[in-house]
C-alpha cells in the first residue's frame, strides 16, 4: 500500500504545472530565431542598460540567457516574441525598460531593438514575404 501511495504522490507532482519535468523546449524554429538574436547582440557593439547600468553586448546576453533558461525551465516560453517580451524588454526585478545604444545609432529600447532583428531575420529567411 505504501508503495502504490509514492507511485500516485510522484505522479501527482510530475502533473503540477511548472515542473521541470514537464517543461518543454522550444521548438527548432523559436530556437533558431533567439539563438540568431543572441548572436546579433553579442556581435553588435552595442551596449545594453538593465537598471540604469550599461553592460557590454556579451554580458547582457549572459544575463537574457539566463532569464531564457528560466523560461524554459517554467514552460513559458512558445515563441521568439514571447522571449522578446518576457525576458529581453525589461527587468523582472524593477519593471524597467531595457535599453540599446548602438555605435552611431540613438539610444532605444531593448524590445524595439530585438523586434527589428527578429524581422530583419524573417524576411531574410522568406524574401518574399
Amino acid at each position: 500500500m505504501k508503495c502504490r501511495s509514492a507511485a500516485l504522490l510522484l505522479f501527482l507532482v510530475l502533473l503540477l504545472p511548472g515542473t521541470s519535468a514537464f517543461a518543454a523546449a522550444p521548438s527548432p524554429s523559436v530556437q533558431v530565431e533567439i539563438d540568431y538574436l543572441f548572436s546579433q547582440l553579442e556581435q553588435s557593439g552595442c551596449r545594453f542598460n538593465r537598471n540604469g547600468t550599461w553592460y557590454s553586448a556579451r554580458e547582457a546576453s549572459d544575463h537574457l540567457k539566463k532569464k531564457l533558461d528560466y523560461l524554459v525551465r517554467k514552460g513559458l516560453l512558445s515563441t521568439t516574441e514571447s522571449f522578446i517580451e518576457l525576458a529581453a524588454s525589461q527587468s523582472s526585478r524593477s519593471g524597467q525598460a531595457y535599453q540599446v545604444e548602438c555605435p552611431g545609432a540613438p539610444v532605444r529600447a531593448s524590445a524595439l531593438w530585438f523586434g527589428d532583428e527578429l524581422t530583419r531575420f524573417r524576411r531574410n529567411r522568406n524574401p518574399s514575404q
